[in-house]
């Protein structure tokens, strides 16, 4: 790969990372995992990135690529190994803007996502990070119309979880 390409992908990599981190924390219990799979999506991201087109923003493309990695990931170490609760080691530090009513809602609403199958976990994320119904669609390779009614079905399944 020319010097110029290596550039353009690192700096696009560095611009839209907290997707990936995002994803990472999605599919992930700790923060070795969360590591190892943002490495993994990173090579992933490399590895595609000749053939990156520009026909869709750059962050879609790489949302695509992210969610397909995971979730292969996912499911293949979905039959080996359970890791430690990511937030059964992390240290609370109390600062102004900290608020444990929202941390509590938070981790309620990831425990309830974290139930959910592999795409509608995505579907999730995607509508969180409040990607319109076109773009959700095209990142996950199915149409508006089926990622409108997914949608609305899991927000019932989410209210049902988390309202019992």
């Amino acid at each position: 790969m020319t010097q110029e390409l290596e550039h353009s992908f690192v700096s696009q990599l560095e611009e839209n990372q907290n997707i990936v981190h995002k994803i990472c924390r999605l599919y992930t219990n700790d923060s070795d995992s969360h590591h190892d799979l943002f490495q993994e999506i990173t090579i992933q991201l490399w590895k595609a990135f000749p053939k990156f087109r520009g026909e869709a923003k750059f962050s879609t493309w790489m949302y695509r690529v992210a969610l397909n990695t995971a979730i292969t990931l996912y499911r293949k170490n979905k039959r080996s190994i359970k890791t430690q609760d990511y937030e059964g080691v992390s240290f609370k530090i109390a600062s102004e803007e900290y608020d444990p009513k929202v941390e509590e809602q938070l981790k309620l609403m990831y425990s309830a996502v974290k139930t959910l199958g592999d795409i509608d976990k995505a579907l999730v994320f995607l509508y969180l990070e409040n990607k319109n119904y076109k773009e959700i669609a095209d990142t996950l390779g199915i149409s508006e119309v089926n990622a409108r009614v997914k949608m609305n079905r899991i927000k019932e399944k989410l209210k049902t979880i988390l309202n019992p």
